[in-house]
């Protein structure tokens, strides 16, 4: 069997590619792209300050993580016929705001461009479908249930700083949810958008809003620093942020979706693709978990492909008129994007703990869970990684008792 997964023939035509263009995949591609503009970019602009940046800088890795992500966005999802977000590390990026402040730029994306190298690599030679392999389903989607929870409990905090829209949400939300045949025409997630939209604008929240001015964006191209300090700081928390901490996810939603991934064509892609986003100055590439999530809320299976080449496409206008685009994703108020979030992923939530805690791995699962719920960073690496590697541990230690 060849390592590199090869897409399914024949391609889609266009007359199936417009007729994948319907409601679900719009609203879904939609809700993903407001998601990854606003809680991501705040976390960019967050580790920019933190390190800093200038706003050159930071145009230019917004830049590259949209408009190059959005490519490969767009090709995978079409090629293999699967909603495929790639977009960059989050967690990665944390990682990086805190090795800023003693590390020059240049040497960070030496990193990258390293991690990119170790990426390629892992997925050309099949190592990292093995790994992945070897870790029991339960541990890991335990660990997308800790990395996905606190999403969820926005639907519950949003009642405490905006009430009204939060009920209005909900309330959409749910109807079409408890009558599935008004669910079908009309999407929850459709509804609770039109809804706290309407609060929104009614409520005059909008009103002295400045609107940013319509500017292209005008990226940097870095020459990279390749030192032992940045190498050996950076790049294998990076690549395992990428393999254990993002793709992971993503992978593990798309296979409860019903697809099945090609997991080491991915990870050749997000190397590859860390090559690009680096040299433009952006942390490394990966398949995402929430924007994943969003885009597999509805619709049918066979057409939800689409849904990925429209979020492609969206987030390919929003690196190209990155700082026009940026300031517009911060106007809307940061409750209402985390909410209408919440409420896109409950059901990958649902699905998760389900397959979590109701098998021979529950107490692994918990264990995976509750470290990777702790949000606690050990030796600058996230706590998704470390809840799979707990988690995994223990199972491992009581399937050896029992043996």
């Amino acid at each position: 069997m060849a390592i590199l997964e090869p897409p399914p023939r024949p391609l889609p035509g266009p007359r199936e590619c417009l007729a994948g263009v319907d409601r679900h995949n719009v609203v879904n591609a939609v809700v993903a792209w407001l998601f990854a503009i606003s809680g991501p970019v705040v976390i960019i602009l967050a580790v920019g300050r933190q390190g800093g940046l200038r706003p050159e800088d930071l145009g230019s890795w917004v830049f590259a993580a949209f408009g190059f992500g959005g490519l490969l966005t767009m090709g995978y999802s079409y090629l293999f016929r699967q909603p495929i977000a790639i977009m960059w590390t989050i967690p990665g990026a944390v990682l990086v705001g805190g090795a800023l402040p003693h590390l020059t730029f240049p040497e960070v994306i030496g990193a990258y461009l390293a991690c990119g190298l170790l990426l390629t690599v892992l997925g050309i030679t099949g190592l990292v479908r093995k790994i992945m392999a070897a870790i029991p389903m339960p541990i890991v989607m335990a660990m997308v249930a800790g990395v996905f929870l606190p999403f969820g409990l926005n639907i519950i905090t949003a009642f405490g700083e905006a009430t009204l829209m939060a009920g209005a949400m909900v309330a959409a939300f749910a109807i079409p949810t408890a009558i599935p045949s008004l669910g079908r025409v009309l999407p929850p997630v459709l509804c609770a958008l039109a809804a706290g939209t309407v609060v929104i604008v009614f409520s005059g929240q909008m009103a002295g809003v400045e609107i940013p001015p319509v500017a292209i964006a005008d990226p940097i191209l870095y020459t990279p620093v390749f030192s032992l300090r940045a190498l050996g700081e950076l790049v294998v928390p990076l690549a395992v942020t990428v393999i254990a901490a993002q793709n992971a996810q993503g992978f593990v939603i798309l296979r409860q979706a019903g697809f099945a991934p090609p997991e080491n064509s991915l990870t050749v892609a997000c190397g590859a693709g860390s090559f690009i986003f680096g040299i433009f100055g952006s942390v490394p590439t990966c398949v995402t978990g929430p924007a994943n999530a969003i885009l597999n809320t509805s619709g049918e299976k066979e057409r939800r492909y689409m849904a990925g080449v429209i979020f492609g496409l969206l987030a390919i206008a929003f690196g190209l008129f990155s700082p026009f685009t940026t300031g517009l994703g911060l106007v809307l108020p940061a409750v209402f994007i985390n909410l209408l979030g919440g409420l896109a992923m409950l059901g990958v939530l649902q699905g998760a703990f389900t397959t979590a805690f109701s098998g021979p791995h529950a107490l692994g699962a918990l264990v995976s869970f509750l470290v990777t719920l702790s949000g606690v960073a050990i030796l600058n690496v996230g706590a998704p990684f470390w809840g799979l590697v707990f988690g995994y541990a223990v199972t491992m230690l009581l399937n050896r008792q029992r043996s």
